[in-house]
C-alpha cells in the first residue's frame, strides 16, 4: 500500500509524494470528466445554488457548516479545516445523522466544484432547503489560501 502525503500546490499543480519517494502530479486545471458526467451534473446545476469563495466566507461566519463530500482518500490527504466529512458516496445515508435539522445551512464542496452540485441537489431531493455547492471546490480554497488540514 502506498502512503501518500499531504499535497504541496506549486502553480496550478498538485505534487503528490509516496513513502516511497515516487511523485505523481494532478493538474489544477480541469480535468477531463465523462461526458455522462458533464451531462447529469449541468441537469443538477440550475437546480443548485453556487457560492464562491467570499460568500461562503460570510455564510460560515454566520453560522452554515462546510462539508466534504470528496472521497477518504482526498480528505486524509487535505480538506479545509473547519470542514466535516460526508463522502458522497454515503451522503443519502448519513446525511439525516450528520444533520438532522433539515432547515441547517450546508455548504458542500469537492475537487473542483462537480460532484458537490450533485450532492446539493440530492439533499434537496431529500428535504434539505438550504444547501449550497461551492464553485471550484477543494482547487479554488487551495489556490486562495484557505485554511487547511490533513488527516
Amino acid at each position: 500500500m502506498v502512503h501518500i502525503t499531504t499535497p504541496e500546490v506549486v502553480k496550478n499543480t498538485f505534487i503528490f509524494e509516496s513513502a516511497a519517494g515516487v511523485a505523481s502530479v494532478r493538474s489544477l486545471r480541469s480535468m477531463e470528466h465523462a461526458p455522462g458526467f458533464l451531462k447529469v451534473v449541468n441537469e443538477a446545476r440550475p437546480k443548485v445554488k453556487e457560492l464562491d469563495l467570499d460568500q461562503a466566507r460570510a455564510r460560515l461566519k454566520e453560522n452554515a457548516v462546510l462539508v466534504d463530500v470528496r472521497e477518504d482518500s482526498e480528505w486524509q490527504a487535505g480538506h479545509a479545516a473547519e470542514a466535516q466529512h460526508l463522502g458522497k458516496g454515503v451522503l443519502e445515508r448519513d446525511i439525516e445523522k450528520m444533520f438532522p435539522d433539515a432547515a441547517r445551512e450546508i455548504i458542500f464542496y469537492c475537487g473542483g466544484g462537480y460532484r458537490s452540485v450533485l450532492a446539493a441537489e440530492v439533499a434537496q431531493r431529500m428535504g434539505y432547503k438550504n444547501v449550497a455547492s461551492l464553485k471550484g471546490g477543494y482547487k479554488a480554497m487551495v489556490q486562495s489560501g484557505w485554511p487547511m488540514r490533513k488527516g
